[in-house]
């Protein structure tokens, strides 16, 4: 008969499967914590949980596929139990220091900016890189929503001066695309201290591109940028209708990629997106590796919030954390404002964290939402976007003409309210849930693959949000 060894041994392999399937976010929330217990003919595992909110998520989400795994890997079908592990007395994490709103720079979502300054000398050359130290892959993060943009920045970490270059990553506001551009630059500081890193806003392009003609000090300015191993520069969008400007940064541009450096920016629309900026430089944005940051999905949300809860010292429960992931949409920064509030309503007051006190806590934000965003907001949106009737969002025509922004506005409709599907496919003019259904998988999934169409469901969602 086989051994408790061989039992744990099943359950490891489960959990090895596991941590090769899922993101590591989802694997180290989920899966990491639990533990197993394995009955000695292996026909029946019990799996512990922490708390009756993550039995109930991880039932849904988890148990089908570790008994799948358990059977594949065992041969014979085994049956899975959850269970509530026996409570322990909470760990504490120790306090981190927690940055100001003047050290935080305009992107930094997606991670928790700990300690860390801005502007550290680079090596022993007393080169300014700007860098904010806080702002690294480790605090960064990961999900679907900037996977592969996080594996691109990543890489260029690596081998600056090869391939995707340059890298051109973009994405509504407070996402993480500044964090992104910080953690490559720190990555590279740590494998190669010697290099010349400077992380710059287009906007202070365009100040020092200013001074150097009215001083007349265009060699120096060449040399600041002309010279560097990597420079990533935030927001080229400002660079819109700035001729001058547009000419220096080619000519930087050129320069740079000429001796192998490597140059990552960000925007807020992708290359040829960008309005009122010269064909040549949009060409050269376009040439490297282009990649977006999507709004950050529900698991990752939450994984977020308990992170940064815990980085203040706080514990923040699950079902808390749902609560607000799920009320929170847009970016991370908007999370982290509901976050401070929670906090700083829970300390005054004196009370622990629970869901009621989220709702007292955010009844501003909760309500302005609930005022802005209905079905019915979303269909005039939308039909005013694509230049159709409102009629005809809940018609029964069905051109492509008509039947796409249909779709799209099924889409955002699932994805800005709380509205249930049969309830979305009764406000479309009484359809079955299972069209919402479909809408709202052709276009999550088209989501991914064309530009175009991202492009467009951020302005409309940004739109809508006023």
């Amino acid at each position: 008969m086989p051994s408790e060894g061989v039992g744990q041994s099943l359950w490891q392999a489960c959990v090895d499967q596991l941590a090769q399937e899922l993101s590591e976010q989802q694997f180290n929330t989920w899966i990491k914590p639990l533990t197993a217990q394995v009955t000695d003919d292996l026909s029946r595992m019990t799996v512990f949980v922490a708390n009756r909110f993550k039995l109930d998520w991880i039932r849904a989400q988890y148990a089908g596929k570790i008994a799948a795994m358990a059977e594949k890997i065992y041969g014979q079908s085994v049956i899975v139990e959850l269970a509530l592990a026996p409570r322990e007395a909470p760990v504490r994490s120790s306090p981190m220091p927690v940055m100001s709103d003047t050290d935080v720079p305009r992107d930094s979502g997606g991670g928790m900016a700990g300690g860390g300054s801005i502007g550290e000398d680079a090596a022993s050359n007393g080169f300014k890189n700007r860098l904010n130290s806080g702002l690294t892959f480790d605090t960064l993060v990961e999900g679907t929503a900037n996977r592969m943009a996080r594996a691109a920045a990543m890489h260029v970490a690596g081998m600056p001066g090869h391939l995707y270059n340059p890298l051109f990553i973009y994405g509504g506001v407070g996402l993480g695309k500044t964090h992104l551009m910080h953690a490559v630059g720190n990555r590279l500081m740590v494998d190669r201290p010697e290099s010349k890193v400077l992380y710059i806003h287009a906007e202070q392009f365009v100040s020092d591109v200013v001074k150097a003609y009215q001083r007349k000090t265009f060699d120096e300015f060449k040399e600041r940028y002309h010279s560097l191993d990597l420079l990533l520069i935030d927001d080229v969008q400002f660079f819109a209708n700035k001729d001058r400007t547009q000419e220096e940064f080619f000519n930087a541009f050129e320069a740079l990629l000429a001796k192998k450096s490597h140059i990552v920016m960000t925007s807020d629309t992708y290359p040829k997106g960008l309005a009122d900026i010269h064909e040549r430089l949009v060409s050269r944005f376009d040439s490297g590796l282009t990649v977006a940051i999507e709004p950050p999905e529900l698991e990752m949300r939450v994984a977020i919030l308990i992170n940064k809860a815990r980085a203040e010292s706080a514990d923040m429960p699950e079902e808390v954390a749902f609560f607000v992931a799920k009320n929170v949409r847009s970016n991370v920064r908007e999370l982290e404002g509901a976050l401070r509030k929670i906090l700083a309503y829970s300390r005054f007051n004196q009370k622990e964290i629970s869901i009621a006190l989220a709702r007292e806590a955010l009844r501003d934000l909760l309500s302005i939402q609930n005022r802005q965003i209905s079905v019915e907001n979303i269909q005039k949106t939308v039909a005013d976007y694509y230049k159709i009737k409102v009629a005809d969002m809940y018609s029964k025509k069905r051109p492509a003409s008509i039947a796409r922004p249909r779709q799209i506005a099924m889409y955002l409709a699932k994805e800005l309210t709380q509205k249930s599907l049969p309830e979305i496919g009764e406000l479309f003019g009484g359809r079955d849930h299972t069209t919402v259904l479909h809408a709202v998988r052709k276009i999550s999934g088209e989501r991914q693959q064309l530009t175009e169409l991202n492009q467009q469901l951020h302005v409309l969602e940004q739109t809508l949000k006023g």
